[in-house]
């Protein structure tokens, strides 16, 4: 099935009849569904075409929202001024769209210390709850508890 420049249909033609029409158009022969019985073929400038897919690709790209993670790392022996300062660093970042991920790192025999740790990225969790939903639970890897705070939806 060949398709000319105008999208007029031209109806089915061998490969080499489709060849000629669009040489003597001086322009090009695209498949453009190679699957469908009869093939389909489109007679057509293929740089123009080939621009106007990346222009499309492009605007694609530009229309896209990529989310940031920013990290915070907490202590589980954390002082309440620097918890408040990590505290209005995950609310900026969070009102701007951005997503926190609180990391909260046991060194040495901290690590038998996992329920005063856990009371702490409790209350972080708390205090930033009007804001943020939690999008992951802290959850202990190896020796860094972990969890993924995201923005409320409006």
């Amino acid at each position: 099935m060949v398709i000319d420049a105008n999208g007029d249909k031209l109806g089915v033609k061998m490969r080499r009849e489709a060849l000629e029409i669009a040489y003597n158009q001086d322009l090009d022969l695209l498949c453009v569904a190679p699957k469908a019985v009869p093939p389909v073929c489109k007679v057509l400038d293929y740089g123009k075409y080939r621009f106007e897919q990346q222009k499309k690709a492009k605007e694609a790209k530009k229309k896209q929202h990529v989310t940031e993670v920013k990290p915070i790392r907490l202590s589980p022996v954390i002082d309440r001024h620097d918890f408040e300062t990590k505290m209005r660093h995950a609310r900026k970042w969070i009102e701007g769209g951005m997503k926190v991920k609180v990391d909260m790192r046991f060194r040495g025999r901290l690590i038998t210390r996992l329920d005063v740790g856990k009371k702490i990225m409790d209350s972080f969790t708390e205090e930033i709850a009007d804001i943020a939903v939690v999008e992951k639970k802290p959850v202990l890897e190896g020796n860094t508890m972990s969890c993924v705070l995201a923005p409320k939806k409006k």
